[in-house]
């Protein structure tokens, strides 16, 4: 523990070759990283270091990633928290920032946009208004995370509460689009 916090970065991210490349290029710049790849992972992580900076993948496997926001927030609520997914929505980049997250990024995002987004003021008003049409996918999208945080992230009570087979809610949640 003897590098400080602000240098220390925590990489969670199930996809090992993305990962690694990330690790790599922050540590050119400087930090001292950790890879975790899931929620146990990031515990067993935070009982030796503390980082002051976290790199989150939305879509661990099976498993959100805003859980882990969650409790890397309550770990250290000084600790910038960026959240990185392939699956953005509007529902999970506000439920993402209400539990800590200090931004969210859609993929794909290089190691700058990171570090951007670490230093960035919140609340920045120079962000561009795009006047772009949102889809039914994107919608429906949308729908089903805000739900999913509804419930705790429970797929059953939410598939229940969507009013579709809960086999369906899986199949939906296991494809692969960016809306």
């Amino acid at each position: 523990m003897d590098e400080p916090a602000e240098r220390r970065l925590l990489i969670v991210e199930d996809d090992e070759a993305f990962a690694r490349t990330l690790k790599r290029s922050f540590e050119r710049r400087g930090y001292h990283v950790t890879i975790a790849a899931n929620a146990k992972q990031v515990q067993d992580a935070l009982t030796t270091a503390s980082p002051g900076y976290a790199v989150v993948d939305l879509k661990l496997g099976a498993d959100s990633g805003l859980g882990v926001v969650q409790s890397l927030h309550q770990h250290d609520g000084d600790m910038l928290i960026v959240v990185l997914t392939g699956f953005a929505s509007i529902a999970t980049a506000v439920e993402a920032i209400k539990l800590g997250a200090c931004n969210y990024l859609v993929k794909p995002s290089n190691t700058d946009d990171i570090e951007n987004a670490f230093t960035r003021e919140p609340g920045e008003v120079s962000i561009p208004v795009a006047a772009r049409a949102t889809s039914i996918k994107t919608l429906e999208w949308e729908r089903i995370h805000e739900t999913l945080a509804e419930t705790g992230f429970n797929i059953s009570e939410t598939a229940r509460r969507l009013g579709m087979h809960r086999r369906t809610l899986a199949r939906k949640l296991g494809k692969r689009w960016v809306p």
